[in-house]
């Protein structure tokens, strides 16, 4: 996992290095630099403006100008004070301007040569480094963004994605803690763990979950849950549906009515929700599933009903035995849950619902956090737009089943992130302007294993 830091420990951990803030300019010119040239394709010849602003960030866009300089480059420095209205034409344009700690309106010159390419230093400026909202005027889009010791919020979400190209974390000697990785990273696929293969004295009941859900006329969810589940990681999945659903469940489903026809312990999850319906059935059914103990997921309409007296009832007692919870909402479920509905911080958002409704909360979105109540995030950036589509939220329920029962609920914050972000991975197998829930089932054999 990559460390995320918000701009404010991103100074502290640059007050606190042993090392000259000079030898770190130094560095992070050199990472520059090179940057600079692997997009050029050289360096003679060359022709390269410099935005440089008044603080660090422009001190390091200034020592990449040397270095360009001295290996036979023609670098020129723009101050921001005395840039003109439109830059020289140049083959690059470095932005130096200002960095993460910005927190005032800022709008760049226009650059003499608009096609040519833009590296963004730590952060593209304008760019609001906790939140990525642009401040002021339009920034300049940047190809690449290298940035130093640790990603910072601004350049995940809000305008960051778009405005930041690709982003390297360069390494100039600020140590960041392994606490501070902890506390918030990103997610990536080397952090996939590989499905266990059993032993063998294993059998199906050993990753076994049990998925509540479907109502009259929704079927469809309950369905989808299901073989997401099986594909994730479930050895064996009980279905707990009324027969009216009509659901078409997975033939290695076993299928059965309210309540569940098999003794709780067996299972190792519960995932309860997905086409559930809301009325009084469906909170009974809910509470039910609560009232087993197993780790829950809830999503779709189970997170309608977690304010039903019956269901707080439950909820109660499980904080009590500290039963594992996973909440998936997305901005307006989570709005319903916690009377109000995700800022621009979407890290202190999740982190602030998590410890209040006392479970992983999974925010959906671009990109998707996950939160536990002591405030550990994961991000989880590998889905696109195209998952804001019917029943990718029900794909994603089974799936964090499915892995829970693979491994267990240890680790939770980290399995909850790990089926978010393979169900990202799923969908950009997936080719084509539009996905469908079905499109991103099929596509699970090319990500899990």
């Amino acid at each position: 996992m990559i460390p995320v830091v918000t701009p404010a420990r991103m100074a502290e951990i640059d007050a606190a290095g042993p090392e000259s803030t000079a030898l770190l300019i130094e560095r992070a010119g050199g990472a520059v630099a090179r940057a600079a040239v692997e997009m050029m394709g050289g360096r003679y010849g060359r022709r390269v403006v410099v935005l440089a602003g008044p603080g660090n960030n422009g001190a390091d866009g200034r020592a990449a100008a040397r270095r360009l300089r001295r290996a036979g480059g023609r670098a020129g420095v723009w101050p921001v004070a005395d840039a003109p209205e439109v830059l020289p034409a140049a083959d690059l344009y470095i932005d130096a301007a200002f960095g993460t700690g910005l927190s005032r309106p800022y709008t760049p010159p226009r650059r003499g040569r608009p096609d040519a390419p833009v590296l963004a230093v730590d952060i593209p400026s304008g760019l609001d480094g906790l939140t990525g909202e642009v401040l002021g005027g339009p920034v300049w889009t940047a190809r690449r963004t290298v940035t130093f010791a640790a990603l910072k919020p601004g350049l995940l979400f809000g305008g960051g994605p778009a405005a930041c190209g690709t982003t390297t974390v360069a390494d100039i000697g600020l140590a960041v803690a392994g606490d501070d990785g902890a506390a918030c990273a990103l997610f990536t696929d080397a952090d996939v763990e590989a499905l266990p293969t059993g032993t063998g004295a294993t059998h199906k009941w050993h990753a076994a979950a049990l998925v509540v859900a479907g109502s009259p006329g929704m079927g469809g969810a309950a369905s989808l849950a299901c073989s997401a589940a099986l594909r994730s990681g479930a050895r064996m999945l009980h279905l707990s549906a009324p027969a009216s659903a009509g659901v078409v469940s997975p033939i290695e489903a076993v299928r059965s009515e309210p309540p569940p026809a098999v003794d709780a312990g067996r299972f190792a999850v519960c995932a309860a929700g997905p086409g559930l319906g809301t009325d009084e059935q469906a909170a009974a059914r809910l509470a039910g599933a609560l009232g087993l103990g197993l780790p829950t997921v809830i999503d779709a309409d189970g997170l309608r009903l977690l304010k039903d007296p019956a269901v707080v009832s439950v909820l109660d007692q499980r904080r009590r035995d500290a039963a594992p919870l996973v909440l998936t909402p997305h901005d307006a479920e989570l709005e319903a849950l916690v009377s109000a509905r995700p800022g621009p911080d979407r890290i202190a958002a999740a982190r602030a619902a998590a410890a209040g409704l006392d479970a992983v909360v999974l925010l959906k979105g671009g990109p998707t956090v996950v939160a536990d109540p002591q405030g550990r995030t994961r991000i989880v950036s590998s889905g696109d737009a195209r998952l804001a589509t019917a029943g990718t939220g029900d794909v994603l329920t089974g799936m964090v089943a499915g892995r829970l029962a693979a491994f267990g609920p240890e680790r939770l914050l980290d399995r909850v992130a790990e089926a978010a972000h393979l169900h990202g991975r799923a969908a950009s197998a997936v080719e084509g302007a539009r996905i469908t829930a079905g499109d991103l089932v099929d596509a699970l054999r090319t990500v899990t294993s």
